[in-house]
């Protein structure tokens, strides 16, 4: 375990392997530990870096200082603290957004970007958004983060050959910060780069699980604004595919990271 110092908050990281430099970014309400079933194969072919995004895992849970911005500006800090020059960046969810806000803010740090059962954005339009997010917010502060957590696990995990990932998961979740775990749900909210995303040149990879929250639709339409992007579609998969899919996961990424590493020919950055 390693730790470094970041505007006064304390952030966990780690790395395993050796090669160019792969970042794994965990969603809301989970941590690094994640990613487990991708780092014994990942590390096999790069250097992997784990972050425990401020309020998650093991970093501090400060009182205030939640935006997407802020997350993206830790990733910032960490890489320059590791001196990597640029990096893969993969991001599931709310991990998924911070690749996004780090990829328009700091497109020089990037070889590729891959992008998990995400969005550029998340903003309440219709009335139907207002309904969700209130119905969301007021469930999350009324209720336990054991019964979210079990909650989340049954509705991501519900066939029976995956009771005992349900059971870890939901453990995992219940040991959120309840506090912190509010404010990067607040974080969320309302936040967006949507009309940013056409400057991200990098190779870009669109990862959508068939059964995800949200639409493929959705997908296809942000993915037609990057110039250098691309959809990849995984079969019998809900919003946490690297766990629920780890091996069509690891395959479909690990493809994507091959021909955009330096190692397969030129690379050009975001």
């Amino acid at each position: 375990m390693a730790y470094f110092n970041h505007d006064g908050c304390s952030l966990h990281y780690r790395q395993y392997g050796q090669g160019d430099p792969l970042v794994l970014l965990h969603g809301l309400g989970s941590s690094s530990q994640d990613w487990e079933l991708q780092v014994p194969v990942l590390s096999r072919h790069y250097r992997v870096i784990l972050l425990d995004i401020r309020g998650h895992g093991r970093s501090d849970k400060p009182r205030d200082g939640y935006s997407i911005a802020t997350f993206s500006e830790d990733l910032l800090a960490l890489l320059e603290h590791l001196e990597t020059g640029p990096v893969h960046l993969t991001g599931l969810s709310m991990g998924g957004m911070v690749g996004f806000q780090f990829a328009v803010d700091h497109p020089g740090w990037l070889r590729s970007l891959c992008i998990v059962n995400s969005a550029p954005e998340v903003k309440r339009r219709t009335r139907e958004d207002w309904i969700w997010w209130a119905k969301r917010w007021s469930l999350a502060r009324v209720l336990s983060v054991e019964t979210v957590g079990k909650a989340l696990a049954e509705r991501l995990f519900p066939k029976p050959e995956q009771a005992q990932l349900r059971v870890k998961m939901a453990q995992r979740w219940a040991r959120n910060d309840k506090h912190a775990y509010l404010k990067s749900f607040d974080a969320i909210v309302d936040w967006g780069v949507a009309e940013r995303i056409a400057r991200i040149n990098c190779p870009t990879l669109v990862i959508s699980a068939d059964q995800d929250y949200t639409p493929i639709q959705l997908k296809e339409r942000y993915v037609a604004l990057m110039p250098q992007a691309r959809l990849a579609i995984i079969e019998d998969s809900r919003h946490a595919t690297p766990l629920d899919q780890p091996e069509v996961f690891n395959q479909t990424l690990l493809h994507f990271l091959a021909a955009a590493s330096p190692s397969q020919g030129s690379l050009s950055p975001c």
